[in-house]
């Protein structure tokens, strides 16, 4: 099975997560407050619940932290009122860039992303003018190591609903239909299988490959400075030689 993979870009993020966990956290905590607030407190019937705990396990974010964040999602943090916000617009040379944001304010966020984008030149569009070219796929990654037979991971990724299976030099990357995601990611898990990373994204059909080094510096500044906003909790772009 083959497809386009971003392995070594999903490590150098996780690596730069590891220095900020605080804040990782506290995002993953607020997605935990939508879903416990929209579907209930139980992962076993809240799919979506589910998919983040799956993620923020994959963070090394701790079981009590996990299940307090459920736990005060039903309290005091359930009366802060989330608004669900996405935001699609252009990078450099036309890379496509999609933000999603969990916010309580609006107009603080909207003012905060416009200027991310204008500052380094790129601009926001319409809704649905890059989200076209992405589909929400489930996406788990898993580095190489001795104790992790290639056949035997790929065998159990597909029996448990995966899509595509991708073997790189540093790891392999699972993909699945974003409804199929938790069979594969319990099979997984139950079989011990230590993931790097476990979550719902969003994943683009076609990418655009920089090779101006402006555009580059650029394009990755305004990607950082997105990730770093406290009310985006997700960036993907179609950045197709991102390091």
């Amino acid at each position: 099975m083959s497809g386009h993979s971003k392995f070594a870009n999903i490590k150098h993020k996780k690596e730069r997560n590891d220095a900020k966990k605080g804040k990782v956290f506290t995002k993953i905590g607020r997605e935990i407050v939508v879903a416990v607030k929209s579907g209930g407190s139980e992962p076993e019937t809240n799919t979506r619940l589910r998919e983040i705990i799956a993620k923020a396990k994959a963070e090394n974010m701790p079981n009590d932290t996990i299940q307090r964040s459920i736990k005060k999602a039903s309290g005091e943090l359930g009366n802060v009122i989330y608004e669900n916000i996405t935001y699609e617009g252009y990078g450099p040379s036309g890379v496509a860039v999609i933000v999603e944001c969990l916010t309580d304010n609006k107009n603080r966020t909207a003012a905060n992303i416009r200027h991310a984008f204008s500052k380094y030149g790129g601009n926001l569009g319409t809704t649905g003018c890059v989200s076209f070219i992405f589909e929400k796929k489930g996406q788990i990654t898993i580095e190489k190591a001795d104790d992790v037979i290639e056949d035997h991971l790929m065998m159990l990724s597909i029996e448990a609903g995966a899509e595509d299976f991708v073997s790189e030099e540093e790891g392999y990357e699972i993909i699945t239909e974003a409804e199929n995601f938790s069979a594969v990611y319990d099979l997984l898990a139950d079989n011990k299988y230590v993931m790097l990373s476990a979550e719902i994204t969003m994943l683009p059909t076609t990418t655009t490959d920089l090779e101006n080094k402006e555009d580059i510096d650029k394009l990755q500044k305004m990607l950082e400075q997105l990730e770093e906003d406290d009310d985006v909790q997700n960036v993907y772009s179609n950045w197709g030689n991102e390091e």
